[in-house]
């Protein structure tokens, strides 16, 4: 229920304890036929909406993100918006996550893209961090983003921008997979309005945070990554 459209394999690795406890030979591949067979294969969902605006005379930044093996958390951050609509209108989600532990640090949803709104997720993000050093910021080349105020929230907290080289969005592909989960995989139906759609959000993003495995990070979940890496730095500190 709080995940109803998990990938099979990212399933078969949560429920294989259960099978091997209950002795029931089930493989993925045998599990992959069983879904097929019921119709409860997960059916990619494909829509697209334009959320950045490049087009304006702000000072783009220089791509730092590109080909660069990130090592630890919070080295670099990935922020971006998605549009995500209730009964009520379109509504607009900032997102900023690490690029090492896939967590989301940071989230705000707005009725609008203002530079205004689309800083309240970094700040968040800053508040979450939980280590001093300094970080990357890499996003679009957005209007909000290349703003006045979202440039001095980045410098006051020792972050230095980086953004894509222009409208390409494999250039920020971390960022756009993250929306694409949370829409394809959390925020199935459309809400009432814009109150009831912040409480799904939130309900979305502690799962996705705590519960939901990656394949990337070895089907660990990204809270699990984060709070084990600053734990071994911790230890090694000592």
């Amino acid at each position: 229920m709080d995940m109803p459209r998990l990938g099979t394999r990212k399933l078969y690795f949560l429920l294989k304890p259960a099978f091997e406890q209950a002795e029931l030979k089930l493989g993925r591949d045998g599990l992959f036929n069983y879904l097929r067979k019921e119709h409860m294969l997960i059916k990619p969902k494909k829509n697209y909406t334009k959320t950045t605006n490049s087009n304006h005379w702000l000072r783009k930044h220089p791509n730092l993100y590109n080909g660069v093996d990130v090592k630890c958390p919070e080295e670099f951050f990935v922020s971006d918006i998605t549009y995500v609509k209730s009964h009520e209108r379109t509504h607009y989600l900032s997102l900023v996550t690490d690029v090492y532990s896939r967590k989301i640090m940071g989230y705000h949803l707005s009725d609008d893209m203002s530079s205004e709104n689309v800083v309240k997720a970094l700040k968040k993000a800053v508040k979450n961090k939980v280590t001093n050093q300094s970080t990357i910021h890499h996003s679009d080349r957005g209007l909000q983003y290349c703003s006045a105020i979202y440039q001095d929230e980045l410098s006051k907290n020792n972050m230095t921008p980086s953004m894509t080289d222009g409208y390409d969005c494999y250039q920020n592909a971390l960022a756009e997979r993250i929306n694409g989960i949370l829409k394809q995989e959390y925020l199935i139906e459309k809400a009432k309005n814009g109150r009831d759609l912040k409480k799904m959000i939130g309900e979305a993003i502690d799962s996705y945070n705590n519960r939901r495995p990656h394949t990337s990070l070895n089907y660990k979940t990204p809270n699990f990554i984060h709070q084990k890496t600053e734990a071994e730095n911790l230890l090694r500190s000592y």
